[in-house]
């Protein structure tokens, strides 16, 4: 069932032309998106069970097209739009980190790293390489592991942040059991890589861990 069903005043395209899309629910603005339902279940339903199966905004923003296509009964096309729309909002938000300081914003880093880390079933290891003006040059994952642990090693990223020629850096991994308090053995890989990284001149900003629904900051916690 579409939303034409609905009274025009209750119609979610309607709603955000009148209001601003402020006015309209998570559900109402994926169900824009998704136009139509699925048989025996209408479109604004599909559109909640979906935020629902991926835990919100954050889980859905995270989803890779094989995620979508496990998702009875939705189709290519729309597959195909929902991932048209979240490589949209990643390549948006990596344009701003470009041209302007990473760390103006944390919370704009936080999201963009929700992006790329959140939702993931095994543990990711991944680094911003910043210019001397903190603007983002390039995010590399450089170590994937197990669903608790992961082998950095700190060669590898002085390695590539002299390759690109950064001037700084900021680390990020993902907790895939959802859970984003630092360990100690995060501690300590902090201070490992910050002091390798600090011989060839590229100071380590951050440290992100991406959990189901919260991103730690290091430099928040006063850990760094």
């Amino acid at each position: 069932m579409s939303l034409t069903h609905l009274p025009p005043d209750a119609r979610p395209r309607e709603k955000l032309l009148a209001r601003g899309p402020q006015a309209l629910a998570d559900a109402e603005l994926l169900a824009l998106l998704l136009r139509t339902g699925l048989k025996g279940m209408p479109v604004l339903q599909l559109a909640q069970s979906l935020l629902d199966r991926f835990g919100g905004w954050a889980g859905l923003l995270a989803a890779s097209v094989q995620d979508l296509g496990k998702v009875k009964g939705l189709g290519p096309a729309k597959r195909a739009e929902i991932a048209a729309v979240l490589e949209i909002a990643r390549r948006s938000l990596n344009q701003q980190l470009a041209e302007k300081p990473a760390m103006n914003d944390v919370d704009k880093v936080k999201t963009y790293l929700r992006l790329h880390l959140g939702g993931l079933g095994h543990e990711v290891f991944a680094v911003l390489f910043l210019d001397a003006q903190l603007r983002l040059i390039a995010m590399e994952t450089l170590f994937q592991g197990s669903l608790t642990s992961t082998t950095v090693h700190p060669r590898e990223v002085v390695k590539r942040a002299l390759a690109l020629g950064a001037g700084a850096a900021i680390l990020a991994h993902n907790h895939p059991s959802g859970v984003a308090e630092p360990s100690k053995a995060d501690e300590l890989l902090t201070r490992q890589l910050s002091q390798a990284l600090a011989l060839v001149d590229v100071r380590v900003v951050d440290h992100f861990i991406v959990g189901a629904g919260e991103v730690v900051s290091f430099a928040e916690r006063g850990l760094l």
